[in-house]
């Protein structure tokens, strides 16, 4: 007897349609193509197709030409989740929170603003820390970015080929269009990845400024020059090259942030 595979893969989640499970991997995951789709849910090709047309149909995805198949030069279809998307899992919050932080900075000005949020993202610190057991730094990564799926940021880690660096990947932001008017949360928060992490880390984009996935590099090797096994060293040269430097990402992003 032959069995469907959408029915396989529904059934045993339950409360999850399969067509969620995908739009959740593009959130996650995303640029990501309609075979690399089919791979991690075992669809068929047929299947992916149909999703990913009613996902584009309800504005939830869209495609994001990246990279090339390699044949004749053809641009890759890889898919990234709309704006739609993410305010449809904010589930309505972004405009009474809006609202609070409004208030907040007419009672008490900018500086207000920036002890919120460092006292918000205090609270997460603290639990990440205690479950930010690995001594190997890429194992740290991970591990931050497992408590931060938790917490409905949809994280992943992607390494950064050639290179001693990783980065953590957040597809989903609850607090994404309130970071957008105030940018102290990304702020607070980078902050607090750092130090996690016992290192300097970048941002690259956030998706409070219009990408479609907050980015951030890290380290996750010794700094050039110092040795693999020189860990004292190596600490205090991550350190040293933080000084001075702004973690808000420049540019257009940074500007679609103000």
């Amino acid at each position: 007897m032959t069995v469907d595979h959408d029915a396989r893969l529904t059934a045993p989640a339950g409360e999850h349609s399969t067509r969620d499970r995908v739009l959740e991997l593009v959130v996650s995951d995303g640029p990501v193509s309609a075979a690399d789709l089919g791979l991690r849910l075992d669809l068929t090709s047929a299947a992916i197709r149909r999703h990913i047309a009613s996902l584009e149909s309800d504005g939830l995805v869209t495609v994001h030409e990246s990279g090339h198949t390699g044949q004749r030069g053809r641009p890759a279809r890889r898919y990234v989740a709309t704006g739609s998307a993410q305010d449809s899992l904010a589930a309505g919050y972004s405009q009474f929170a809006l609202q609070v932080m409004n208030h907040l900075e007419a009672v008490g000005g900018p500086s207000a603003v920036t002890s919120f949020a460092a006292t918000h993202v205090a609270e997460r610190e603290a639990r990440y820390a205690e479950v930010l057991t690995a001594t190997d730094p890429a194992a740290r990564v991970q591990q931050l970015a497992e408590a931060l799926t938790e917490d409905g940021f949809v994280a992943s880690v992607r390494p950064v080929p050639g290179t001693q660096m990783v980065q953590l990947c957040q597809g989903h932001c609850p607090v994404q269009h309130v970071a957008a008017r105030y940018p102290q949360l990304c702020d607070a928060e980078i902050a607090a990845f750092s130090r996690l992490l016992g290192t300097h880390v970048q941002r690259l984009s956030t998706l409070a400024g219009g990408a479609h996935v907050c980015t951030t590099n890290i380290p996750v090797g010794p700094p050039p020059g110092v040795p693999p096994d020189d860990g004292t060293a190596a600490h205090a040269a991550l350190v040293t090259t933080t000084t001075g430097t702004h973690h808000r990402p420049t540019g257009r992003t940074a500007e679609g942030m103000r």
